[in-house]
């Protein structure tokens, strides 16, 4: 291996096809058509270059982190200098520059194009939580277990900090016009911040909210609606300049893991540990259909001949796994969604037909990402691998 900078090595990292052992059961399908075996325990984390339809970057629980490409075994960086498991890597909006969290609270930033370390980002006092970048800057907010909020300025290493959460910040993320920030946390709140004053405009907890800590969230486009999920199944949606929470969706039995919205349509998507993929009408406040991770999966020779269930209220079957992660394929009504199971699913959402089901992984996947233009699904797991799937046909 040859350094090309502090703290990134050049390096040939092992694939599927460089004869790996793989835990998969010989008897278990593999859809994939690339496998990054760079890792050597649970992959937790996952987010591909918005610049570059190949660029992959993973991080998980062997302290390391890696950038890749798919289809290129010869080219990759370690992401070193992490003292603990790396639990977010997120790119910044222009693809720039990559930010990787680690458990041991710091914060590195990368250059994508050249591999070297520029900046190390630190203050928290126990691990990060998530990593988020302002939409038109080179601005990173994290959240962290020691429930506080950080932002820094990546060009000058200037910081600000959020204090008022009495538990770890499980979710958060600025507004899309990037002038307001919205936390949630395990103390059952959602906070919302003044980016420039570090002041919170409001809090919001307590009847109508959430009753247990919150897991996952979304904002609106408009940056008008902050949508949060919580570990007691309910799903509410936060008018963010008022701070009153305008309607309450209620559909789940169990915790809601993750929250995606349409970039289309005023709909979003919702996963949990109930195994229910719920897609909601927000302009009704209504579901508009259950995904069931039951179903059989159509054969393609009548996929074009499905047909859709009238008003799309779909049956509420019985569920065996959780869903994990979820994402909304670009403007196309599919979402994709990652399960306990370690299948990978692609869904219709005005049928609430499961399309393809992707196998390959041998635990629970964590966390799902899609190249920039869509012909690649990327996927990671508890098995310390990331699977990379062909979707092109669902573009």
């Amino acid at each position: 291996m040859t350094a090309l900078s502090d703290g990134c090595l050049d390096m040939h990292l092992p694939e599927a096809d460089d004869e790996v052992a793989s835990d998969i059961d010989g008897d278990e399908a593999d859809d994939s058509i690339h496998t990054f075996t760079g890792h050597t325990g649970e992959i937790y984390t996952i987010a591909c270059s918005p610049a570059d339809a190949l660029v992959v970057s993973t991080g998980g629980g062997d302290d390391k982190g890696f950038l890749w490409k798919i289809g290129h075994a010869d080219w990759g960086f370690e992401l070193q200098g992490h003292k603990d498991s790396i639990s977010a890597v997120a790119f910044s909006a222009d693809g720039q520059f990559l930010a990787s969290g680690s458990l041991d609270g710091l914060v590195q930033v990368w250059d994508t194009y050249s591999g070297n370390l520029k900046c190390k980002l630190e203050g928290p006092g126990e691990g990060i939580e998530w990593i988020k970048w302002h939409p038109k800057g080179h601005v990173v907010l994290a959240g962290s277990e020691d429930y506080s909020v950080w932002m820094w300025n990546t060009d000058n290493n200037a910081y600000k900090t959020f204090f008022g959460h009495g538990s770890p910040v499980t979710c958060g993320d600025f507004t899309p016009d990037g002038k307001t920030i919205c936390t949630g946390s395990d103390d059952v709140s959602l906070r919302i911040w003044s980016p420039k004053s570090g002041e919170t405009i409001h809090v919001v907890r307590g009847h109508p909210y959430h009753t247990e800590g919150l897991t996952c969230m979304a904002i609106t486009p408009d940056s008008t609606v902050a949508i949060t999920g919580s570990k007691d199944g309910s799903v509410h949606m936060v008018n963010i300049k008022t701070g009153k929470v305008i309607n309450s969706l209620a559909a789940h039995t169990d915790s809601v893991e993750c929250i995606g919205l349409s970039p289309s349509r005023p709909w979003a998507a919702t996963g949990g540990m109930d195994g229910k993929l719920i897609i909601w009408d927000l302009q009704h406040s209504s579901p508009r259909g259950t995904c069931n991770h039951d179903v059989h999966l159509q054969s393609p020779s009548i996929l074009s001949s499905t047909v859709s269930i009238p008003d799309l209220s779909l049956a509420l079957l019985s569920v065996q796994e959780g869903v994990s992660c979820l994402l909304w394929l670009g403007t196309t009504n599919y979402v994709a969604t990652g399960c306990v199971d370690g299948k990978v699913r692609v869904w219709d959402c005005h049928s609430g037909t499961c399309l393809r089901m992707f196998r390959g992984h041998a635990g629970p996947i964590q966390a799902v990402a899609v190249s920039v233009g869509g012909e690649y699904l990327v996927s990671v797991s508890i098995d310390g691998t990331a699977r990379v799937f062909e979707i092109a046909e669902f573009r």
